[in-house]
């Protein structure tokens, strides 16, 4: 009995330093929390002030910052897009040139390895015929000199444009051209033509342009290819000036054509 009094008399003494001890961490809690309170109370309004003032100047930097951020990349963009415009055309006429996209017929010299230049030994013969237009705003006479003639794929064929200046002055024309159907430009290739490229007749001048080309051996081994029989090469020429170096058409988009005829 004595030493179960005395156990309980013992677990009585810790249970009481321990709850003197909570009292005592939460008597220094709250004074420390008055402490702080008092001290925030009893801040000068004058270094309360110049917080507040310190911080307005921080948050409009942070905006001028962004604004003037986002007014760079605005700039940049702008002069991308301007790049862009500006090395288009060219990049359109290579990625033509070389590719046959979009009915224009490869021009690209590279390619021309003495490998496709060999007549494939077959007894179907295309057909290519030979048109043209010119500007309604270019008063020159323009025609084919031959209207067909007819190539088995890797048979060289040269062929004579003509153009007169039926006016009393000098201009500048510029000729662009297409192969139809489309998907046959890739196989459509150009040794030699007056493309893209100044041609300055003087008033009253005639000239005879000449296009020697070929139609790639691998035209005969495309299955797509098997039903084509006849191939058309369009030119068009149009009157051109010279625009930051660069020749261009004039009024390319808003021009009526006007045929002519072998």
């Amino acid at each position: 009995m004595f030493r179960i009094g005395l156990e309980r008399s013992f677990l009585s003494l810790c249970q009481k330093r321990v709850v003197f001890s909570l009292q005592r961490e939460r008597l220094h809690v709250t004074r420390k929390f008055h402490s702080s309170s008092f001290r925030l109370q009893s801040q000068p309004p004058n270094r309360l002030k110049n917080n507040l003032e310190t911080l307005q100047k921080k948050k409009e930097e942070q905006i001028k910052l962004r604004n003037r951020s986002a007014g760079y990349y605005s700039g940049a963009v702008i002069m991308f897009f301007l790049g862009l415009s500006c090395v288009a055309v060219p990049f359109y006429r290579y990625l033509c040139k070389r590719t046959g996209w979009g009915g224009v017929p490869i021009t690209d010299a590279r390619i021309f390895t003495p490998d496709k230049v060999i007549p494939v030994n077959t007894n179907k013969r295309i057909r290519i015929s030979f048109t043209c237009q010119a500007s309604g705003i270019l008063p020159w006479k323009f025609t084919p000199l031959q209207k067909e003639v007819y190539v088995v794929p890797g048979e060289t064929a040269l062929v004579f444009y003509r153009a007169k200046n039926m006016s009393k002055e000098d201009i500048v024309g510029m000729a662009t051209y297409s192969v139809s159907p489309d998907h046959v430009a890739p196989y459509f290739n150009k040794i030699q033509c007056f493309c893209f490229e100044e041609q300055r007749l003087a008033a009253g001048e005639e000239v005879d342009m000449p296009v020697f080309f070929f139609i790639d051996p691998d035209f005969a081994k495309d299955p797509a290819m098997r039903n084509i029989d006849d191939v058309v090469l369009n030119y068009s020429f149009f009157k051109a000036s010279y625009n930051e170096g660069e020749l261009e058409p004039i009024g390319m988009a808003n021009i009526e054509m006007k045929a002519t005829a072998a």
